[in-house]
């Protein structure tokens, strides 16, 4: 294995940037349930909310079915192939978005019965594109992960500087509600949106990542000496053995269940809210706009909640003593009383201010579960990001809460259960029982 040590700056700017393309499109893809809940599913009734959340449990199932993988790429072909196999597979699943929306506009009487409710072809392309998008995002992070936690910046520690990544990261899940509602459905109200308007702006962004693609191929990408096993010194016990890992994967599942089933569904039940005829203000006004376009309240809510990442991590970075064990404490303490006042009060905007609790949980977890691993961290890497799939499991069981109970309000309850099992792995999960023996090269 060719390896190289090197400090500079280059390297961690490049994954800098493609996390914040994993972030925008991770949040894009979820922000297209409220649209799509129109333009695609408007013949739907009886399983509206939990076709809806489909789109956000087929991202994720990416993550379960091919985490695994990239941390396999990883110890054969490296660090920089596995990132130029994952924009590739980006490339694919962008093109089957801008095949569904096609599918739709032009066929779109094309319709499968479902029960009771007729769901359009173009449908379930999305649903494939949204798979692949799930695993292209679960490569990217079981590269940059790893790499961005070994890779030695002068007086920084690994969880800051996962903080600094996370935060640009945040970054573009905060900007990307806007994008959907202000530049793809260009501002638009929700009841009007069409799928045609979907093909450009995905044509645009696919025609990005070529480009990224392409520039990645062409920079020095080193690997990181330590993080990677060959063939002749593999552990002698399975990696789920070492019980901090295994027990971070189950907290980064509920995690990221907690994260995503805020993240994408408060704008449905602010919907849901407002079809009731709750109104919704901000500064006294019931509509954002902005040179003239009506980016919604449903979009703001979602926009402040990710935006609540971006700021606790940009703060968190600049704290490179911080205990991860003692933070997350702290944070998930906090974020359940939170959630609980907002599920008693139904209110949305307490529940958005959960955002900046969940903003360090990330980092956090993940450094407490790779912690003495070494050469194990590429592939212990790769079994984390299983974990992410609570982010397909926890949306649509509150999707088919919702249609159960005919309200979300008490779907939160889900989230609540998500903060006290990663209290657990702070205060009793993440210690270290057993650690695998290194043999020295």
């Amino acid at each position: 294995m060719n390896t190289q040590k090197n400090n500079s700056l280059g390297p961690f700017i490049v994954l800098t940037f493609i996390y914040f393309i994993v972030g925008f499109l991770t949040t894009v893809n979820g922000q297209f349930q409220g649209p799509l809940k129109i333009a695609f599913l408007s013949h739907a009734d009886e399983l509206r909310n939990t076709l809806t959340t489909f789109i956000s449990f087929f991202f994720f199932l990416g993550y379960l079915l091919n985490s695994s993988l990239g941390g396999k790429w990883i110890n054969v072909h490296g660090y920089k192939k596995t990132l130029l196999r994952a924009l590739s597979i980006m490339v694919i699943g962008l093109l089957m978005y801008f095949l569904s929306s096609w599918l739709v506009v032009h066929y779109g009487d094309a319709r499968m019965l479902i029960f009771k409710d007729q769901v359009p072809y173009g449908y379930f392309i999305f649903l494939l594109g949204s798979y692949l998008m799930g695993t292209s995002a679960a490569l990217l992070q079981v590269v940059i992960n790893p790499y961005i936690a070994a890779y030695e910046l002068p007086n920084t520690q690994p969880v800051q500087r996962i903080n600094i990544v996370c935060a640009i990261n945040s970054f573009g899940t905060t900007i990307a509600p806007f994008f959907v509602t202000g530049i793809i459905f260009a501002g638009v109200t929700l009841e009007s949106v069409t799928a045609d308007q979907l093909m450009f702006p995905f044509l645009m962004i696919t025609l990005c990542i070529i480009i990224t693609t392409l520039i990645t191929s062409r920079l020095n990408l080193p690997d990181i000496q330590g993080t990677r096993v060959d063939n002749n010194n593999k552990p002698k016990h399975s990696i789920w053995s070492y019980q901090h890992l295994s027990l971070g994967v189950i907290a980064l599942f509920f995690y990221v269940g907690a994260e995503v089933s805020i993240g994408v569904n408060i704008n449905l039940h602010a919907m849901e809210l407002i079809e009731n005829g709750h109104r919704f203000f901000c500064f006294g006004k019931s509509h954002i706009v902005v040179w003239g376009l009506d980016l919604g309240i449903p979009a703001l809510l979602a926009t402040l909640y990710w935006g609540g990442l971006m700021v606790g991590r940009l703060i968190f970075s600049f704290f490179n003593n911080v205990s991860p064990r003692i933070l997350l404490t702290v944070t998930t303490i906090i974020a359940t009383i939170l959630i609980l006042v907002a599920i008693l009060t139904n209110n949305l905007w307490i529940l958005v201010s959960v955002g900046l609790c969940h903003s360090v949980m990330w980092g956090c977890i993940f450094t407490l579960a790779i912690k003495g691993l070494q050469q194990y961290t590429s592939k212990a890497s790769g079994i984390l990001m299983m974990g992410v799939f609570g982010g397909a499991i926890f949306p649509v069981l509150q999707g088919i809460l919702a249609d159960t109970w005919g309200s979300w309000q008490w779907t939160w309850i889900i989230a609540l259960i998500c903060e006290l099992v990663m209290l657990y792995y702070a205060i009793s999960g993440s210690h270290i029982k057993n650690l695998p023996k290194v043999q020295q090269s």
